[in-house]
């Protein structure tokens, strides 16, 4: 039962994640370039700490377990799900955090440096995006296939 409950709760909130991710990456963060660092507004303690760098990333080590344990047809796609957000997680930790702090610590107006930087981060987010809907069509299809698990 409870491996189901994390998978529910992975699914959830892989799809609040993919779905906030599109729009701050073509509503919020374009409008970042033609403002100073200094101004913009901190969607990372303000939101996404609380949606996906702290839940998803339990959600997807739990996942992983309960992949791992689970039978039946669920299973490899179970696995497949945590696998893609674990290295969607990894991609989190090591490059679109630092980055973004450091871009976010930059004093004055935003020169060529940091909107060079900004479009590179946009760009490669695009990739974070393809794992996060990935790994989400992959955990929505092993909860499709959970009853048939038992």
């Amino acid at each position: 039962m409870w491996k189901e409950i994390v998978l529910w709760l992975l699914v959830i909130n892989l799809g609040i994640a993919f779905g906030a991710g599109i729009y701050e990456g073509r509503v919020v963060i374009p409008q970042w370039a033609s403002i100073p660092p200094s101004e913009w507004p901190n969607t990372g303690l303000l939101f996404w700490v609380y949606v996906t760098t702290v839940p998803l990333t339990l959600l997807t080590l739990a996942g992983l377990v309960a992949g791992w344990l689970s039978q039946g047809p669920m299973r490899p796609w179970y696995l497949t799900a945590a696998c893609i957000v674990i290295v969607e997680r990894i991609a989190t930790f090591s490059y679109f955090i630092p980055t973004m702090i450091s871009l976010m610590d930059v004093e004055g107006p935003a020169d060529a440096e940091v909107k060079a930087t900004l479009s590179q981060w946009l760009l490669m987010n695009h990739g974070r995006h393809a794992l996060t809907l990935a790994g989400w069509l992959a955990a929505l299809k092993a909860l499709s296939l959970s009853k048939a698990s038992g």
